[in-house]
């Protein structure tokens, strides 16, 4: 099972480089046309950026910064304070370790439940972006996994600590 979560985790953080890198592109693209267009119209003539360009923005940035959550957790990457801790028994170590992957575990549930009602929601409400009229609920959905993933890793850490297979 270890195996399987950090596979799926590193897939995760992946495609969200995969996403990001197509935002990159978008925006270098956008960002070329705004300054072509400063130069054609020198000359009387103008050109144009791509149309959507904020939607498919936000849409994508929105699944692809949650991606990453879980491949950091599977690494023990988020950032935490052990000024104290490192001063303790082990035990209390690992207790307050268990305690804070326990509250890690809720959040990202929290999370994945109330994020399940934000895309029911936005699907009952045929909710669309502005300009390319895409249909925003179906981007939730990688959010969603990222945070039950996020969720599952911080689980089999407090069972067990999580091992690159």
């Amino acid at each position: 099972m270890n195996a399987f979560l950090w596979r799926t985790a590193d897939l995760f953080a992946v495609l969200g480089g995969v996403i990001l890198l197509a935002i990159v592109a978008v925006t270098t693209t956008n960002t070329g046309a705004f300054i072509l267009d400063r130069i054609a119209g020198l000359a009387g003539a103008d050109v144009s950026g791509l149309p959507g360009y904020e939607d498919f923005v936000q849409l994508a940035i929105s699944g692809a910064a949650l991606m990453f959550f879980p491949f950091c957790q599977a690494n023990r990457g988020h950032v935490s304070v052990d000024l104290f801790i490192d001063r303790m028994p082990r035990v209390v170590q690992r207790l307050v370790d268990r305690l804070w992957l326990g509250l890690t575990c809720a959040v990202a549930v929290f999370l994945a439940y109330w994020m399940v009602f934000g895309m029911l929601e936005a699907r009952s409400d045929q909710v669309v972006t502005t300009v390319l009229g895409w249909s925003v609920w179906p981007f939730y959905a990688p959010g969603i996994a990222s945070m039950l993933l996020w969720a599952a890793i911080a689980l089999a850490q407090i069972f067990g600590e999580l091992r690159h297979a």
